[in-house]
């Protein structure tokens, strides 16, 4: 169902947004936006229009229309995989992942590790995510005993989120540096991350992109985890079968069920890496932006910490309490809304096909500005005012594919439901204790290269909620 809402609402809150070009940029200049901040080259008609097509030699087109972006995401998921420039940038320095596979490899890796995501394993991975929210409770309150005014609450949840990902990964023992994978995964944005002239001019694949040739992040942290892999192998050979299995042996364990295939030495590690950069770093983002707007709206900051306090009775949330957390996972739904993780899409056609906007040929490259499609005008009431209230039980109905902050299709984030159960485990036990204010004249920039950062980081005043501080 579409709405068409503009008018101001009273009381309403407006967080930062992304400046709009006005009209769609060329070549040179779609590269350099695209190097600052990918958002820049979606233009204001991708706020209001189902479809914007390029005129010109490169064959592209940007879709905003729920029904148009099921069919490519769902109806001919097989047809539009990964944009070429996409796999290219993210593919691993060897073999393949979930996230870059083609179709039929990515069907059998699919199927082996969808087990490991179901819900009675989420619950087992949990304590991870209590332990995660009382470490990072911990932190903040010594930073607050000793005398911090303010502190960058995105550091501090690639912290937290970093807790969770080594402990569910590795509660049958090992060890991850966390501060080098947080190095990592910046360095590998900064630099892999970035789209190439070449890219952009559809130069082959065997040219050298320099980003890739001469970064350094990717080597280190496959170094890093395939030690892990043989200490955990060393340990699986002198102690046999783990009693309680965490995410590395299951992910050891897997099986696809047609075939029998497990996965290889390779696969194992290519997969272990996208967990644990992508799993952080999503979830740290999510709880990022739902702090600022919480901070921004202190009405809505007390109703959560009302429902967190009352649900929580002073202890830590665990993953029982998720019922109870109704609110809390409105608000990181409408953080997610305001400000997806990925807040970009783009896929390539395979085969010919006729959508909206008519013929599609092979190797157009069909884009998806996740950011643009959950603030459009047609879509969303006032779409760009934070209001949880928007994701209430009986909101009204939303067609699937106006909401994206995972993806959609068979080819949706695997890892969806351990992200939003572990973002609301944290964020609950964070406002149960603690108040958040923005510093005064305060706004953050949302910057997007390969995920949407708050640019150098995101300042917040916090204070303990309850005498002593609350921890």
């Amino acid at each position: 169902m579409r709405v068409i809402n503009d008018a101001a609402v009273p009381g309403r809150v407006v967080p930062v947004t992304v400046a709009a070009p006005p009209a769609p940029l060329g070549l040179w200049a779609s590269w350099r936006a695209a190097r600052r901040n990918v958002l820049e080259i979606v233009p204001q008609a991708a706020y209001r229009e189902p479809i914007l097509q390029s005129r010109g030699r490169a064959r592209w087109r940007m879709l905003m229309e729920p029904a148009a972006i099921e069919h490519v995401l769902k109806t001919r998921a097989r047809d539009y995989p990964r944009s070429d420039v996409t796999r290219r940038l993210l593919r691993p320095t060897s073999g393949e992942s979930l996230f870059t596979a083609d179709w039929d490899d990515w069907r059998w890796q699919h199927r082996a590790a969808a087990p490991m995501f179901q819900p009675r394993n989420l619950v087992n991975l949990s304590p991870a995510m209590t332990g995660g929210a009382a470490a990072a409770c911990a932190r903040i309150g010594a930073a607050l005993d000793a005398g911090a005014a303010q502190l960058d609450v995105y550091d501090q949840m690639v912290a937290a989120t970093l807790d969770v990902i080594h402990d569910a990964v590795l509660s049958g023992g090992g060890r991850l540096d966390r501060a080098q994978i947080a190095r990592g995964v910046t360095r590998f944005i900064e630099t892999v991350a970035r789209v190439s002239l070449l890219d952009v001019i559809g130069a082959p694949d065997w040219i050298p992109r320099p980003g890739r040739l001469f970064a350094r992040a990717p080597r280190q942290l496959d170094r890093m985890v395939d030690a892990v892999i043989e200490d955990r192998l060393a340990r699986r050979a002198q102690d046999g079968p783990p009693g309680a299995p965490d995410f590395l042996d299951m992910l050891m364990d897997a099986r696809d069920p047609e075939g029998g295939r497990a996965f290889s030495r390779v696969e194992v590690r290519n997969n272990l890496l996208v967990f644990i950069a992508a799993g952080h770093e999503t979830t740290a983002l999510a709880l990022t932006w739902a702090l600022y707007l919480l901070a921004l709206d202190p009405v809505a900051q007390d109703r959560a910490r009302a429902v967190a306090q009352g649900a929580l009775e002073g202890r830590v949330a665990t993953a029982a309490d998720a019922p109870q957390l109704g609110y809390i996972r409105q608000v990181l739904d409408e953080a997610l809304r305001l400000y997806p993780p990925g807040g970009f899409m783009a896929r390539t056609a395979k085969a010919p096909d006729d959508m909206l906007g008519g013929p599609v040929r092979p190797g157009e490259t069909i884009m998806i500005p996740v950011f643009a499609l959950h603030r459009h005008r047609d879509l969303w009431s006032d779409p760009d005012a934070f209001d949880p209230d928007r994701f209430a039980p009986g909101a009204g109905p939303r067609h699937r594919f106006a909401y994206l902050p995972f993806g959609a299709g068979p080819r949706i984030c695997i890892g969806m439901g351990f992200a939003l159960l572990e973002a609301t485990i944290i964020l609950a036990t964070l406002v149960s204790r603690f108040r958040f204010r923005l510093p005064p004249g305060y706004a953050p920039r949302p910057r997007m290269i390969l995920t949407l950062r708050p640019e150098g980081g995101l300042p917040l005043i916090v204070e303990g909620s309850v005498p002593g501080g609350g921890v």
